[in-house]
Protein backbone atom coordinates (compact mmCIF):
# COMPACT_ATOMS: atom_id res chain seq x y z
CA UNK A 1 0.00 0.00 0.00
CA UNK A 2 1.33 3.47 -0.88
CA UNK A 3 1.80 5.67 2.17
CA UNK A 4 1.36 9.45 2.27
CA UNK A 5 5.12 9.86 2.61
CA UNK A 6 5.68 7.81 -0.53
CA UNK A 7 3.12 10.00 -2.33
CA UNK A 8 5.24 13.07 -1.62
CA UNK A 9 4.02 14.60 1.65
CA UNK A 10 3.09 13.49 5.13
CA UNK A 11 0.38 15.99 6.01
CA UNK A 12 -2.07 17.67 3.67
CA UNK A 13 -0.60 21.11 2.88
CA UNK A 14 -2.62 24.20 3.89
CA UNK A 15 -4.80 25.94 1.35
CA UNK A 16 -2.81 28.57 -0.48
CA UNK A 17 -4.05 31.76 -2.09
CA UNK A 18 -3.60 35.32 -3.28
CA UNK A 19 -4.41 38.53 -1.44
CA UNK A 20 -4.30 41.46 -3.86
CA UNK A 21 -4.06 44.86 -2.16
CA UNK A 22 -5.18 47.21 -4.94
CA UNK A 23 -4.32 50.27 -2.83
CA UNK A 24 -0.63 49.79 -3.64
CA UNK A 25 -0.96 48.57 -7.25
CA UNK A 26 0.92 50.94 -9.61
CA UNK A 27 -0.31 49.39 -12.86
CA UNK A 28 3.16 48.35 -14.01
CA UNK A 29 1.83 45.08 -15.52
CA UNK A 30 4.88 43.16 -14.32
CA UNK A 31 2.50 40.43 -13.15
CA UNK A 32 1.02 40.10 -16.65
CA UNK A 33 4.46 39.76 -18.21
CA UNK A 34 5.73 37.30 -15.58
CA UNK A 35 2.61 35.16 -15.98
CA UNK A 36 3.00 34.96 -19.74
CA UNK A 37 6.71 34.27 -19.58
CA UNK A 38 6.56 31.50 -16.99
CA UNK A 39 3.49 29.75 -18.43
CA UNK A 40 4.55 30.22 -22.07
CA UNK A 41 1.32 32.03 -22.89
CA UNK A 42 1.40 33.64 -26.35
CA UNK A 43 1.08 37.34 -26.98
CA UNK A 44 -2.55 38.37 -27.37
CA UNK A 45 -2.07 41.30 -29.75
CA UNK A 46 -1.57 44.02 -27.16
CA UNK A 47 -2.47 47.50 -28.34
CA UNK A 48 -4.27 50.68 -27.40
CA UNK A 49 -8.03 50.24 -27.05
CA UNK A 50 -8.81 53.95 -27.24
CA UNK A 51 -10.72 53.68 -23.97
CA UNK A 52 -7.99 53.67 -21.30
CA UNK A 53 -4.46 52.55 -20.54
CA UNK A 54 -5.89 49.06 -20.09
CA UNK A 55 -4.67 47.30 -23.22
CA UNK A 56 -5.54 43.72 -22.27
CA UNK A 57 -9.22 44.50 -21.56
CA UNK A 58 -10.00 41.33 -19.60
CA UNK A 59 -9.09 37.78 -18.65
CA UNK A 60 -9.23 34.98 -21.20
CA UNK A 61 -7.60 31.86 -22.54
CA UNK A 62 -4.39 33.73 -23.33
CA UNK A 63 -4.57 36.34 -20.55
CA UNK A 64 -4.38 34.85 -17.07
CA UNK A 65 -3.52 38.12 -15.33
CA UNK A 66 -5.24 41.39 -16.21
CA UNK A 67 -4.43 44.80 -14.75
CA UNK A 68 -7.45 47.10 -14.80
CA UNK A 69 -7.13 50.90 -14.99
CA UNK A 70 -10.05 53.00 -13.71
CA UNK A 71 -9.89 56.81 -13.60
CA UNK A 72 -12.29 58.51 -11.21
CA UNK A 73 -12.99 62.21 -10.74
CA UNK A 74 -12.72 62.13 -6.98
CA UNK A 75 -9.91 62.60 -4.45
CA UNK A 76 -8.23 59.70 -2.68
CA UNK A 77 -8.76 59.60 1.08
CA UNK A 78 -7.69 62.80 2.83
CA UNK A 79 -6.37 64.27 -0.43
CA UNK A 80 -7.54 67.87 -0.82
CA UNK A 81 -10.00 68.22 -3.75
CA UNK A 82 -9.78 70.94 -6.34
CA UNK A 83 -5.99 71.35 -6.24
CA UNK A 84 -4.80 71.56 -9.83
CA UNK A 85 -5.02 68.12 -11.42
CA UNK A 86 -5.20 66.31 -8.09
CA UNK A 87 -9.00 66.07 -8.01
CA UNK A 88 -9.00 62.50 -9.34
CA UNK A 89 -7.66 59.07 -8.53
CA UNK A 90 -6.51 56.02 -10.44
CA UNK A 91 -7.85 52.65 -9.34
CA UNK A 92 -5.62 49.81 -10.53
CA UNK A 93 -6.12 46.14 -9.80
CA UNK A 94 -4.54 42.93 -11.04
CA UNK A 95 -7.37 40.48 -11.65
CA UNK A 96 -6.99 36.70 -11.79
CA UNK A 97 -8.93 33.43 -11.45
CA UNK A 98 -10.57 33.35 -8.03
CA UNK A 99 -9.95 29.63 -7.32
CA UNK A 100 -13.42 29.38 -5.78
CA UNK A 101 -14.22 27.08 -2.87
CA UNK A 102 -17.34 25.97 -4.75
CA UNK A 103 -16.11 26.04 -8.34
CA UNK A 104 -18.76 25.60 -11.02
CA UNK A 105 -16.10 24.94 -13.64
CA UNK A 106 -15.20 21.73 -11.81
CA UNK A 107 -18.84 20.66 -11.72
CA UNK A 108 -19.37 20.92 -15.48
CA UNK A 109 -16.04 19.66 -16.87
CA UNK A 110 -16.78 16.30 -18.57
CA UNK A 111 -13.18 15.14 -18.99
CA UNK A 112 -11.61 15.90 -15.61
CA UNK A 113 -9.34 18.46 -17.21
CA UNK A 114 -10.15 20.80 -14.33
CA UNK A 115 -9.17 19.47 -10.92
CA UNK A 116 -8.66 20.65 -7.35
CA UNK A 117 -5.02 20.50 -6.34
CA UNK A 118 -3.67 19.60 -2.91
CA UNK A 119 -3.18 23.35 -2.32
CA UNK A 120 -6.90 24.05 -2.80
CA UNK A 121 -6.34 25.68 -6.20
CA UNK A 122 -8.24 24.94 -9.41
CA UNK A 123 -5.99 23.79 -12.25
CA UNK A 124 -6.55 23.10 -15.96
CA UNK A 125 -4.78 20.14 -17.55
CA UNK A 126 -4.21 21.28 -21.10
CA UNK A 127 -3.58 17.79 -22.45
CA UNK A 128 -6.93 16.54 -21.10
CA UNK A 129 -9.13 19.50 -22.16
CA UNK A 130 -11.26 18.68 -25.21
CA UNK A 131 -12.33 22.26 -25.88
CA UNK A 132 -16.02 21.71 -25.12
CA UNK A 133 -16.20 25.13 -23.46
CA UNK A 134 -18.76 24.13 -20.79
CA UNK A 135 -16.64 25.80 -18.10
CA UNK A 136 -16.64 29.18 -19.86
CA UNK A 137 -20.28 30.18 -19.12
CA UNK A 138 -20.20 28.30 -15.81
CA UNK A 139 -17.68 30.72 -14.26
CA UNK A 140 -19.54 33.54 -12.43
CA UNK A 141 -16.52 35.82 -12.86
CA UNK A 142 -15.98 35.35 -16.60
CA UNK A 143 -12.42 34.21 -15.96
CA UNK A 144 -12.04 31.20 -18.26
CA UNK A 145 -11.66 31.61 -22.00
CA UNK A 146 -10.93 29.41 -25.00
CA UNK A 147 -7.68 29.80 -26.89
CA UNK A 148 -8.00 30.98 -30.46
CA UNK A 149 -5.51 28.52 -31.97
CA UNK A 150 -6.97 25.24 -30.61
CA UNK A 151 -10.17 25.98 -28.64
CA UNK A 152 -8.86 24.56 -25.38
CA UNK A 153 -9.42 26.65 -22.25
CA UNK A 154 -6.84 28.45 -20.19
CA UNK A 155 -6.74 30.27 -16.87
CA UNK A 156 -4.49 30.88 -13.88
CA UNK A 157 -3.20 27.70 -12.22
CA UNK A 158 -1.56 29.70 -9.41
CA UNK A 159 1.65 28.34 -10.96
CA UNK A 160 0.92 24.82 -9.75
CA UNK A 161 4.28 23.62 -11.02
CA UNK A 162 6.06 26.22 -8.88
CA UNK A 163 3.93 25.47 -5.80
CA UNK A 164 4.80 21.79 -6.10
CA UNK A 165 8.49 22.57 -5.52
CA UNK A 166 7.99 25.17 -2.79
CA UNK A 167 8.14 28.33 -4.92
CA UNK A 168 5.63 31.18 -5.03
CA UNK A 169 3.72 32.04 -8.22
CA UNK A 170 5.55 34.11 -10.81
CA UNK A 171 3.19 37.10 -10.54
CA UNK A 172 3.61 37.45 -6.76
CA UNK A 173 7.36 36.93 -7.06
CA UNK A 174 7.57 39.77 -9.60
CA UNK A 175 5.18 42.35 -8.10
CA UNK A 176 7.40 45.31 -7.03
CA UNK A 177 4.97 46.76 -4.47
CA UNK A 178 3.69 43.52 -2.89
CA UNK A 179 0.23 44.33 -4.18
CA UNK A 180 -0.03 40.61 -4.99
CA UNK A 181 0.67 38.62 -1.83
CA UNK A 182 0.84 34.83 -1.77
CA UNK A 183 0.64 32.50 1.21
CA UNK A 184 -1.57 30.39 3.42
CA UNK A 185 -5.15 31.52 2.90
CA UNK A 186 -6.09 31.79 6.58
CA UNK A 187 -3.05 33.95 7.32
CA UNK A 188 -3.75 36.13 4.29
CA UNK A 189 -7.30 36.77 5.50
CA UNK A 190 -6.00 37.97 8.86
CA UNK A 191 -3.44 40.17 7.13
CA UNK A 192 -6.11 41.60 4.84
CA UNK A 193 -8.37 42.52 7.77
CA UNK A 194 -5.53 44.49 9.36
CA UNK A 195 -4.71 46.22 6.09
CA UNK A 196 -8.35 47.18 5.53
CA UNK A 197 -8.42 48.87 8.91
CA UNK A 198 -5.32 50.87 7.98
CA UNK A 199 -6.71 51.97 4.60
CA UNK A 200 -10.08 52.99 6.00
CA UNK A 201 -8.28 54.86 8.79
CA UNK A 202 -6.45 56.90 6.16
CA UNK A 203 -9.76 58.29 4.94
CA UNK A 204 -10.65 55.81 2.18
CA UNK A 205 -13.95 54.80 3.74
CA UNK A 206 -15.10 53.12 0.52
CA UNK A 207 -12.39 50.44 0.87
CA UNK A 208 -13.63 46.88 1.32
CA UNK A 209 -12.55 43.24 1.03
CA UNK A 210 -13.90 41.20 -1.86
CA UNK A 211 -13.98 37.40 -2.00
CA UNK A 212 -12.70 36.82 1.55
CA UNK A 213 -16.00 35.70 3.11
CA UNK A 214 -16.39 31.89 3.31
CA UNK A 215 -20.16 32.39 3.55
CA UNK A 216 -20.58 34.15 0.20
CA UNK A 217 -22.14 32.65 -2.92
CA UNK A 218 -19.03 30.69 -3.90
CA UNK A 219 -17.88 29.69 -0.42
CA UNK A 220 -15.13 32.29 -0.43
CA UNK A 221 -12.31 32.48 -2.94
CA UNK A 222 -8.68 31.50 -2.96
CA UNK A 223 -7.81 34.82 -4.58
CA UNK A 224 -9.40 37.80 -2.87
CA UNK A 225 -8.93 41.56 -3.00
CA UNK A 226 -8.87 44.80 -1.09
CA UNK A 227 -10.81 47.22 -3.30
CA UNK A 228 -11.09 50.98 -2.94
CA UNK A 229 -14.59 51.14 -4.39
CA UNK A 230 -17.54 48.92 -5.25
CA UNK A 231 -16.76 45.70 -7.18
CA UNK A 232 -18.69 46.87 -10.24
CA UNK A 233 -16.19 49.71 -10.70
CA UNK A 234 -13.52 47.08 -11.35
CA UNK A 235 -15.77 44.94 -13.56
CA UNK A 236 -16.40 42.38 -10.82
CA UNK A 237 -19.84 40.93 -9.96
CA UNK A 238 -21.14 42.38 -6.69
CA UNK A 239 -22.67 39.15 -5.38
CA UNK A 240 -21.28 36.14 -7.29
CA UNK A 241 -23.02 32.79 -6.89
CA UNK A 242 -21.81 29.38 -8.01
CA UNK A 243 -23.78 28.79 -11.19
CA UNK A 244 -24.32 25.08 -10.49
CA UNK A 245 -25.88 25.49 -7.05
CA UNK A 246 -29.38 24.63 -8.35
CA UNK A 247 -28.32 21.52 -10.29
CA UNK A 248 -29.38 19.01 -7.58
CA UNK A 249 -32.89 20.46 -7.35
CA UNK A 250 -33.10 20.71 -11.15
CA UNK A 251 -32.21 17.03 -11.52
CA UNK A 252 -34.73 16.19 -8.79
CA UNK A 253 -37.51 18.07 -10.59
CA UNK A 254 -36.49 16.52 -13.90
CA UNK A 255 -36.66 13.06 -12.34
CA UNK A 256 -40.11 13.74 -10.90
CA UNK A 257 -41.30 15.01 -14.27
CA UNK A 258 -39.89 11.94 -16.03
CA UNK A 259 -41.62 9.61 -13.57
CA UNK A 260 -44.90 11.49 -14.03
CA UNK A 261 -44.56 11.19 -17.80
CA UNK A 262 -43.85 7.47 -17.59
CA UNK A 263 -46.79 7.07 -15.24
CA UNK A 264 -49.07 8.84 -17.71
CA UNK A 265 -47.89 6.71 -20.60
CA UNK A 266 -48.40 3.53 -18.54
CA UNK A 267 -51.91 4.63 -17.57
CA UNK A 268 -52.84 5.31 -21.19
CA UNK A 269 -51.50 1.92 -22.26
CA UNK A 270 -53.46 0.20 -19.48
CA UNK A 271 -56.66 1.98 -20.44
CA UNK A 272 -56.09 1.11 -24.09
CA UNK A 273 -55.78 -2.57 -23.27
CA UNK A 274 -58.95 -2.53 -21.18
CA UNK A 275 -60.88 -0.92 -24.00
CA UNK A 276 -60.13 -3.77 -26.41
Amino acid sequence: MTTELEAGYGDHPPRMGFFTDTSVCIGCKACEVACKEWNAIPDDALGFTGMSYDNTVGLGGDTWRHVAFVEQRKPLGHQEPGVGEMDFRWLMASDVCKHCTHAACLDVCPTGSLFRSEFGTVVVQQDVCNGCGYCVPACPYGVIGQKEHDGRVGKCTMCYDRLSVGQEPACAKTCPTDSIQFGELDELRERAARRLEQVQGSGVTSARLYGHDPDDGVGGTGAFFLLLDEPEVYGLPPDPVVTTRDLPSMWKHAGVAALALLGGVAAMCWKGRRGR
